[in-house]
């Protein structure tokens, strides 16, 4: 395969899918999204644009009228039939990400490749629901997508040798730096990241320090360019807790979520997206 497919599609166009459809149009490639319905769709045409807009007034080359002249919205998944890389993002749930791969790969033609952008969920177990998981990896791309230097390329036991070879050389092609990592729970990235983010919360929960602190010691402590809580409130701490219970699941205990975490979303603060979190965003 070529650097860069040269057509590409995105199911889910909310905030992860947006960021990767921009990537893939200022590198050069086609891209169509797909969304559940016409206001969904053109709330992610609406986010795609604003975030092109950005990039163009950080200097990106081009015209906003060439850029977005590649991007296609449609709600009908049959639009991937042309498409050589589709890559899923829609919200960690698994049924849904089954269905939604499931639907994906049956829209797509013979040597196309289908990617999960899933952050934790395992990909041999997404690999065994589908027809075809020779041609099926996980691409986890980092939130946000414009200004992330990493992508997670992650290798289930079906996925071909040379789909991992082509798939460093998309990421290249992006602009951006890949680390190849074979199928386990949470990766490594998320495994990681979570782990950390885990212990601060339970630091602000028991009193050592204040969310800012914390964060700060691991910033200029350790060259963090976030602290963990700063991080858990713009990833969204609806989506590290969903990640932090499969991987309790997985990988015991010390991954189970602190009552803290649970209870600012049982409460709506979920960081940024809703305006408090650890931090005030409003």
């Amino acid at each position: 395969m070529s650097q860069l497919p040269a057509r590409v599609g995105v199911i889910g166009g909310g905030r992860m899918g947006a960021g990767i459809a921009h990537a893939f149009l200022v590198s050069g490639a086609e891209v169509v999204v797909i969304e559940a319905n016409i206001d969904a769709a053109a709330a992610a045409a609406e986010r795609i644009g604003v975030s092109v807009d950005k990039s163009l007034a950080r200097g990106l080359g081009g015209t906003r009228e060439e850029i977005l002249e590649r991007l296609t919205v449609s709600t009908g998944k049959d639009a991937l039939s042309t498409v050589e890389l589709a890559v899923e993002a829609v919200p960690e749930l698994w049924d849904l990400k089954v269905s939604t791969l499931r639907e994906a790969e049956s829209h797509l033609a013979e040597g196309a490749v289908l990617a999960s952008n899933t952050s934790s969920l395992s990909i041999d177990g997404l690999a065994a629901e589908l027809e075809r998981p020779a041609s099926f990896l996980g691409l986890h791309f980092f939130n946000p997508v414009p200004a992330s230097k990493l992508i997670e390329v992650v290798a289930g036991q079906a996925t071909r040798p040379e789909l991992v070879d082509a798939a460093r050389g998309w990421v290249a092609g992006l602009g951006k730096t890949a680390v190849v990592v074979n199928d386990a729970p949470g990766f490594a990235s998320s495994r990681l990241g979570v782990a950390l983010a885990l212990e601060a919360i339970r630091m602000v929960e028991s009193g050592v320090a204040s969310a800012e602190d914390i964060d700060n010691a691991m910033v200029l402590g350790y060259g963090h360019a976030s602290g963990p809580l700063k991080t858990t409130d713009i990833v969204g701490l609806d989506v590290r807790l969903d990640i932090a219970e499969y991987l309790a699941s997985e990988l015991g205990e010390r991954f189970a979520p602190p009552q803290l975490m649970r209870d600012m979303v049982a409460r709506g603060e979920l960081g940024q997206k809703s305006g408090k979190g650890f931090y005030d965003w409003s």
